[in-house]
């Protein structure tokens, strides 16, 4: 997914990192705007400023590991008309926008583009290093955030989806939810011979991407 860690490659992932979010994040808020809840555009948050949802800690996080939480846009269900369906559908447009958008920068591929990453010697990214980027970034970001574990999308999803009383009884557990999804992330990064997150997104997102002509 990511290059050798020269300057272009922290670079590539500052710009890359911080378009992705400010996208997810803004489909959040819109949705959520669209079914009723203003919280977000009350807040001047309902933007594609990375601004106003960053995660400074997060976003530095990224840069430096190539992982990290970049930010998140204020969603309350209760103010929307249809708590179920208008909170499943703002928070189902993160990952959606994430996946739109790596297939609208897949589009030179179709047509010869040759996928590629920034030299271990580099300084300032390529333009074919960029779009390359913002594919598989997205397309990763999209499907991670569809693992049904708290705090991620894909958890309230599920929750959604689910008949009430039945999510009632799992929501109860959703510390242990994330204990189990941090537990995942450390394991794949301290054990990389366990990397856990690397089975559970890799099949998905190498289909994803070569349906796309990434890979």
């Amino acid at each position: 997914m990511f290059g050798t860690l020269s300057i272009a490659e922290l670079i590539l992932r500052a710009v890359t990192f911080l378009i992705a979010m400010a996208v997810h994040e803004y489909a959040h808020s819109y949705i959520a705007y669209r079914m009723g809840d203003t919280t977000a555009k009350d807040l001047g948050r309902m933007t594609l400023d990375p601004r106003a949802n960053i995660d400074i800690y997060g976003f530095f996080m990224a840069i430096v590991i190539g992982f990290g939480f970049l930010g998140s846009a204020p969603v309350d269900e209760y103010r929307m008309r249809d708590r179920r369906w208008g909170m499943f559908w703002a928070v189902a447009a993160g990952p959606i926008s994430s996946l739109l958008l790596a297939v609208v920068f897949s589009i030179p591929f179709w047509f010869g583009m040759q996928p590629s990453v920034p030299g271990p010697r580099a300084f300032v990214p390529s333009l074919t290093d960029f779009v390359t980027r913002m594919v598989v970034l997205n397309v990763y970001l999209g499907l991670f955030n569809l693992i049904p574990l708290a705090p991620l999308d894909g958890w309230t999803m599920m929750l959604k989806l689910l008949p009430p009383s039945t999510a009632q009884m799992i929501g109860q557990y959703r510390r242990e939810s994330s204990y189990i999804f941090f537990g995942l992330i450390i394991i794949s990064f301290l054990l990389p011979q366990f990397n856990l997150l690397g089975i559970i997104l890799g099949p998905p997102a190498a289909l994803v991407l070569h349906l796309l002509r990434v890979i």
